[in-house]
């Protein structure tokens, strides 16, 4: 069956679940190793809901090479140099039509929680999605016309990064909906809820197998 398809670029900015290099702050409770196994299985869930979402294209914007984790039906381009709002800005510059950006720290994310911003009627009345995340960044991030400016210069990885990225959009003068608040996986606690959210995920059997004592 052909995924479902809609005007809207689907974009996944991730990097290589490499040991070492990714999760680094679920150590030490659990090993690189192991942070880099749940890193792999997070993403492996974001890209079967990308396609299983209706989208134009499904574009996965790497930070180093692709593994087993990565399914049939998904682009491959790599990341820009420099940091994350030029990384997030170039992905941008990718699409020539309306486009929604996520990331690979929400294994949790279904269909029905990106259904608003990749429904025919999107961007009627609309110039911007914004998806913000618990520990105040953001994980989804919409754009009727992908201007990479929007995003250089916010401030990244902060407790003010979201705010900062959606007053940049209204400072611009668009229309911006809101998606749910959805939670980071960035701490063992993070990832204990994250997997509680979506049981049936690779993310949450990943987390099973890796036994440890309870997140306190």
């Amino acid at each position: 069956m052909s995924p479902p398809q809609a005007p809207t670029t689907l974009l996944v900015i991730a990097k290589e679940p490499v040991p070492g290099r990714v999760k680094t702050r679920l150590t030490p409770h659990y090993t690189p190793d192991e942070a880099a196994l749940l890193a792999a299985a997070a993403l492996r869930d974001t890209l079967r809901t990308v396609l299983g979402a209706p989208a134009r294209r499904r574009v996965l914007v790497l930070d180093g090479r692709t593994g087993p984790w990565l399914p049939p039906g998904i682009e491959v381009v790599p990341q820009c140099a420099g940091g994350l709002d030029e990384r997030l800005a170039a992905a941008f510059a990718h699409c020539d039509g309306p486009a929604l950006l996520i990331g690979m720290d929400t294994p949790q994310v279904t269909t029905g929680l990106l259904a608003p911003a990749l429904a025919p009627a999107a961007w009627e009345d609309c110039d911007a999605w914004f998806g913000p995340a618990e520990d105040g960044g953001f994980w989804a991030l919409g754009l009727a016309r992908p201007e990479p400016e929007l995003l250089r210069g916010v401030p990244m990885s902060t407790a003010g990064t979201g705010a900062a990225q959606r007053r940049r959009l209204t400072d611009a003068g668009l229309r911006v909906r809101d998606l749910p608040v959805l939670r980071d996986v960035d701490t063992p606690a993070d990832a204990v809820l994250a997997a509680a959210a979506a049981p049936d995920g690779h993310f949450a059997g990943v987390l099973a197998g890796l036994h440890r004592a309870p997140v306190r």
